[in-house]
């Protein structure tokens, strides 16, 4: 007699069903009391020893056969403590202390401990995603990460704090309704407010378009001029995400294991996420990595924003590794025995000094660099990533009545005004892709090839800028269709269905580096 349940395994954000079989055994034959086969890692093998100790926990008995216990597929490596559960549940029904028939309508996943209480695991959004699609009545998963799985719509959240109870509800001896997810969410944590930094009233213009269309910005200027100020205050302007938003965010974050998960404080995200590492961080740390896969800095910053401060203290190898997930919006990450994909649709915003002492072109302070050291030092950013830059923002020093003033005159420049004109040009967008069926965009940054064209189409005085532009500044290929998203941009915060031609103008003007620098 074979019992089968079944549990879950993750490759990147992705579920893999994977049967747990049990299967009773002679007492001559070779093998151990009970073995787990099927790829299991470390972890699944020592789950026997929990599994054993928390049955006793129960009024259930230990188990008094021989079993062997398969992890199907055989050839994809199982790993992670979520399969102790559906191992202590086969292992009962397999010695005919519970019924088998509840078992094929339940994906399972849980960590027990020694008294039997059943643990949290990473990636329960994921297995519930996967239960769904898979068409499983619903999924049993540990009380902490009930909350993150009811998520999922349309299947049963069943969330269990000990296996007796797991046991049970599968016996029909108990019920357990299903959760329902609660209202609460992350608690917001302070924030800076994007209008409480004095002056910089272009970079501010910058940056609201940047959040409007998710484009890729990079801010130049001297030291103490306000540039990671502004960059950290961006979370108090960014558009509330939507529903799938947030649903990729959270299980990216929750395969991380980054979501918080006792009762008190659990939830999911539900805004946008402000990551920014030190610039010593390593090339595995940004694009994910290590043992199993996780996803890195660019993941994690997955419908947000990857802010990276002192651009050119970054190693060279580590900025390079952002070139490709710029433009596909995914990272692929392969090893000798797997392979995933990461989702990595992040707004980039990244500060530099114009030189190494940051004085180069300042109005009053004078540059004390070499030339051959402001070269060396600018040449760090390869001109192939900063061609994937869509704003280059220039960042004047401030004047002492910019940094006095008291109050703040103007209402448009007030964190409130400036987010309802992002949410509602992200409204014009989303209304736009959806008229051209466009499901997995959410932004202007996001347009490619033929729907970029069909979108921002170019009236005849737009062209003849546009093409005067990339004859005077040798732009490439890529920037001419930076520009056509930020202009398309720029009109949609201007409530305009046509790109015109000031649109265009000021979306030329943010390519400064091209115009100035000639970084390569």
């Amino acid at each position: 007699m074979v019992v089968k349940g079944y549990a879950a395994a993750l490759s990147g954000v992705e579920g893999i069903v994977v049967s747990v079989e049990a299967c009773a055994m002679p007492f001559q034959s070779e093998i151990a009391m009970t073995s787990v086969i099927g790829l299991p890692d470390h972890s699944i093998k020592e789950s026997l020893y929990r599994c054993e100790s928390a049955i006793m926990q129960t009024s259930y008995k230990p188990l008094r056969q021989k079993q062997i216990i398969n992890l199907s597929p055989a050839d994809l490596r199982k790993e992670g403590s979520g399969y102790d559960l559906p191992i202590a549940i086969v292992m009962l029904a397999m010695s005919f202390q519970i019924p088998e028939t509840k078992l094929k309508d339940f994906i399972l996943v849980g960590e027990l401990a020694l008294d039997g209480k059943i643990q949290p695991v990473k990636g329960v959004l994921s297995m519930a995603i996967l239960a769904k699609n898979k068409g499983f009545k619903g999924i049993l998963v540990p009380l902490q990460n009930a909350n993150e799985a009811a998520m999922v719509t349309e299947i049963d959240i069943i969330g269990v704090s000990h296996l007796q109870e797991a046991a049970d509800f599968l016996a029909n001896r108990k019920q357990i309704h299903p959760w329902h997810r609660q209202s609460n969410t992350y608690k917001k944590t302070p924030v800076l407010s994007f209008s409480e930094v004095r002056g910089q009233q272009s970079a501010k213009r910058a940056l609201e378009i940047a959040c409007a269309g998710g484009h890729n910005t990079l801010l130049i200027g001297p030291p103490g001029a306000g540039k990671t100020l502004l960059a950290n205050s961006l979370q108090s302007i960014l558009p509330t995400m939507s529903l799938a938003e947030s649903l990729e965010t959270t299980q990216i974050h929750s395969i991380a294991g980054m979501l918080k998960t006792t009762q008190q404080d659990e939830g999911v995200i539900t805004e946008r996420i402000v990551r920014s590492p030190h610039h010593s961080l390593s090339h595995v740390a940004m694009v994910g990595g290590g043992h199993p896969l996780l996803p890195g800095e660019i993941s994690l910053a997955h419908n947000g924003v990857l802010f990276l401060d002192e651009l050119p203290e970054f190693q060279k190898n580590t900025l390079e590794s952002l070139r490709q997930p710029l433009e596909e919006k995914a990272i692929h990450l392969s090893r000798s025995r797997q392979r995933v994909r990461f989702p990595a649709n992040f707004m980039l915003v990244a500060s530099m000094n114009p030189c190494p002492c940051g004085y180069y072109n300042h109005p009053t302070k004078i540059c004390d660099c070499p030339s051959g050291n402001i070269a060396r030092y600018l040449g760090k950013i390869s001109g192939p990533l900063l061609d994937r830059i869509d704003l280059h923002v220039p960042i004047a020093p401030i004047t002492f009545d910019e940094i006095s003033s008291p109050t703040i005159e103007n209402y448009n420049l007030k964190d409130e005004a400036i987010k309802h004109r992002i949410a509602h040009a992200r409204e014009r967008q989303m209304k736009r892709f959806k008229r051209k069926k466009l499901d997995a965009i959410y932004s202007n940054s996001q347009l490619t090839g033929k729907s970029l064209l069909e979108l921002c189409p170019l009236d005849v005085p737009s062209n003849e800028l546009v093409k005067a532009a990339m004859e005077k500044l040798n732009l490439s290929a890529r920037a001419y269709h930076k520009i056509l998203k930020v202009s398309r941009t720029i009109a949609d915060l201007e409530n305009s269905d046509n790109i015109e031609k000031h649109h265009i103008a000021e979306a030329i003007q943010y390519r400064n580096l091209d115009r100035n620098w000639g970084l390569g």
